[in-house]
């Protein structure tokens, strides 16, 4: 195989490798700033050389062949030995770059980090643009966003792979209707955690527990009753407001909604559950420098959101 890999045109090399990541002629061609007909005549000539489709047809989409999957790995590291030969050349200039950054977030994530992020993007680098798009925390797509992205954002605790650095941190709080019927002294007892119909929002694949799970677990709540399962963190708040149920959101968030929804944070015996969200990004793009000049310059917009929190 490897052979056989070092008779392919030097020239394909990064075409064949934008191919088996995106899995996608359209992606693979904004990749490489090359027009959808030149990649798929690209994609041809990968084919008669493999003597493999490479790229089957499924539903709407690709996926890769299984002599594609098997030859990923060695394209990979053909393409990283190549920069590290080079001195990796896509030098990164703020000032004069047209770069256009792709990064994943969270819902929750986005409407702590798109203000800032994006402003300070259009301040020190203004030629550059950043797309922006929800993360997809099913594991068997999680590789393939680390892939496409440049970085993604989300909670700490998913186990994705590649490299991280913590953003921001956050800690849950029960939102109840201002005139929730247990609501005593502006707080809910352990009881009433017990009997309250809950709201959860329920947007990953089952797994190990979460915090807020650990912890009720551990002052004896168990077996919440969960009366309504939200798909987005974001719509919890609007689930909750006129009714006699309670959710746990991060503070940010609750702080946005309660005047608007007239709810409150109600005070509750648990411990504090605190939260992260942290960036992650492929192990090929640590030095990478335009995503090493991103990750220094979200590490600025961290410390403008961490303040604002204080």
């Amino acid at each position: 195989m490897k052979e056989r890999l070092r008779e392919v045109d030097a020239n394909l090399l990064l075409t064949l490798h934008a191919l088996l990541e995106e899995r996608n002629l359209t992606h693979a061609g904004e990749r490489m700033t090359m027009s959808q007909p030149a990649m798929s005549g690209a994609l041809a000539r990968l084919r008669k050389h493999f003597d493999d489709e490479l790229l089957v047809r499924s539903g709407r989409g690709f996926e890769l062949s299984p002599l594609a999957e098997q030859i990923r790995p060695a394209v990979a590291e053909a393409v990283e030995a190549a920069e590290l030969l080079l001195g990796n050349q896509r030098d990164f200039d703020a000032a004069t770059s047209k770069r256009r950054f792709s990064v994943s977030m969270s819902e929750y994530a986005m409407t702590v980090l798109a203000e800032p992020l994006t402003r300070m993007v259009g301040e020190r680098a203004p030629g550059c643009t950043v797309a922006l798009d929800p993360v997809d925390v099913r594991p068997d797509q999680v590789e393939t966003q680390l892939m496409r992205r440049d970085l993604i954002i989300a909670p700490l605790g998913f186990d994705f792979p590649g490299r991280i650095q913590p953003v921001f941190t956050d800690h849950l709080v029960c939102l109840v209707a201002r005139d929730h019927p247990r609501l005593l002294d502006g707080g809910l007892s352990l009881d009433d955690l017990r009997t309250t119909p809950h709201v959860v929002a329920e947007f990953a694949p089952a797994g190990r527990p979460r915090p807020l799970e650990i912890e009720l677990s551990d002052k004896g709540v168990e077996g919440r009753p969960v009366l309504v399962q939200v798909t987005s963190l974001l719509t919890l708040p609007f689930a909750i407001a006129g009714t006699d149920m309670c959710g746990f959101v991060p503070s940010r968030l609750a702080r946005r909604c309660l005047a608007s929804l007239d709810l409150v944070v109600a005070t509750t015996p648990l411990d504090p559950v605190r939260i992260t969200e942290a960036a992650h990004w492929h192990p090929r793009r640590e030095k990478d420098p335009a995503v090493v000049w991103l990750r220094h310059l979200l590490h600025d917009v961290a410390i403008e959101v961490e303040d604002d929190q204080g």
